[in-house]
């Protein structure tokens, strides 16, 4: 550790990672965020294209010529692996072998076995694993689950998560592994559904037992499927939907930004919220501002957090925390949540049949 932090390199500097993951997650964006993280720090980052050594240097971080200089250096803790989906789970086996905790894009990896096999090797090592479920930190989403707690909208009966936007129309798109690549979970389930079940287990807090989905009409050129809705069933006896597609216009940036939320119903009225399922944290400066609200028989009523934490940079300190506290993470978020898309595939390819998770 380097002045009581944990230090990280980032594996893979692609738009993401370098905008979400550095600039936010990990603060680098002076401009934005004048704090650094309490518990962690990124020092450096590497890329399968030489060509991001420029980007890499100009947040002041050291460029790694290879993942393997990264394993070999021991200053570093910690490897942040954002690398295609294929990749996740041979990377985080190889920086585990060589004593490197691991935080990973989601998905956890492509197949439960790999996926199995990383919470294996992480137990194993006594290391660190975790899968960037960001959302549940943005500061709305955690408002809404204390509102549902105290009854704001009475005994919850039903909920709607949806995800659904444009994507995949130009050639460009349509050729990007989002659309292309269902091997690597490409596609409105493996993409964008798999936010809607871990938040949809966090406002609820508990487990959902079974999924049961069909895919809508194919009406894009892509080899993934277009979208598709999914009926889940809860531990604790709740159901609710999820509606996910690539194939809906909404109108342009502001209507697409209000299809990224939730309904949850009541018997005494329904919660929304608007934006809540994106990348927004909240912030003044970004460009949708994210609203929650419940409306009763007595009106509507606007929710509004007191204080805000980017939602990355809470992810990747809960896991800085685990490791300097012991109490270490073992992936098994991320291997749930990789089943959930896959039964809700199996079910969708079988007519709908109920999956039990």
């Amino acid at each position: 550790m380097k002045n009581g932090k944990v230090t990280y390199a980032l594996v893979g500097f692609g738009g993401i990672a370098e905008n979400r993951i550095a600039k936010e997650g990990f603060a680098m964006d002076k401009a934005r965020f004048t704090e650094a993280l309490p518990h962690c720090e990124l020092v450096g980052a590497t890329d399968v294209n030489p060509a991001r050594q420029s980007a890499v240097e100009a947040l002041g971080l050291k460029w790694y010529g290879s993942f393997e200089e990264i394993l070999a250096d021991a200053s570093i803790d910690a490897v942040y692996i954002a690398t295609n989906n294929a990749s996740h789970a041979a990377l985080a086996l190889k920086a585990m072998d060589a004593g490197k905790h691991v935080m990973v894009e989601k998905p956890i990896s492509t197949s439960i076995e790999d996926a199995e096999a990383m919470r294996a090797k992480a137990q194993e090592k006594g290391l660190s694993l975790s899968v960037d479920q960001m959302m549940v930190n943005n500061a709305f989403n955690r408002l809404a689950k204390q509102e549902l707690a105290t009854g704001a909208v009475g005994a919850v009966n039903d909920s709607t998560f949806h995800m659904q936007f444009l994507y995949g129309a130009t050639p460009q798109e349509a050729a990007t592994w989002r659309c292309s690549k269902i091997e690597e979970m490409g596609g409105p389930i493996g993409d964008v559904a798999s936010h809607c079940f871990y938040m949809a287990e966090y406002l609820f807090d508990s487990e959902i037992v079974s999924v049961a989905a069909a895919y809508i009409p194919k009406t894009m050129d892509i080899v993934a499927e277009n979208g598709a809705y999914i009926k889940f069933t809860m531990k604790n006896g709740l159901q609710g939907s999820v509606m996910v597609a690539f194939s809906e216009p909404r109108g342009g940036f502001v209507g697409t930004m209000c299809a990224q939320g939730y309904e949850i119903y009541g018997d005494k009225g329904v919660m929304r919220g608007f934006g809540t399922m994106f990348q927004f944290s909240g912030h003044k400066d970004e460009p949708f501002k994210v609203h929650l609200e419940v409306e009763t028989a007595d009106g509507v009523r606007q929710l509004a957090p007191t204080t805000f934490q980017n939602i990355y940079q809470a992810q990747i300190d809960a896991h800085a925390v685990s490791i300097i506290t012991g109490k270490l993470l073992d992936g098994s978020d991320g291997i749930r949540n990789l089943r959930l898309c896959r039964k809700a595939h199996e079910s969708a390819q079988n007519g709908g049949k109920v999956m039990a998770i």
